[in-house]
């Protein structure tokens, strides 16, 4: 009769396909999915937003106009404009 246990000093350390089955916080099975994010599928060739040099293909993202101006700024040359999670 095989064995599969590796345990040693009482913890398991053997690979974890051995013991349990892939599974989510929940307990519940999971699948494999071909598309497992959300929106498109950039696996594909023509969702894909390829660049050389100056050259991109596919859509342009607008231009970012949101987020709070800065105080303190004096006489700043880069912008006045903050983005981003600020706590």
């Amino acid at each position: 009769m095989a064995t599969f246990s590796q345990k040693q000093g009482g913890k398991e350390v053997g690979s974890a396909a051995v013991y349990a089955k892939p599974h989510n916080m929940s307990g519940k099975a999971v699948t494999v999915e071909a598309n497992p994010g959300k929106g498109k599928d950039m696996g594909m060739l023509n969702n894909a937003r390829a660049t050389l040099g100056s050259i991109t293909s596919g859509e342009q993202p607008g231009t970012k106009t949101s987020g709070i101006k800065m105080r303190g700024t004096g006489a700043a040359t880069k912008g006045l404009m903050s983005r981003g999670p600020m706590a």
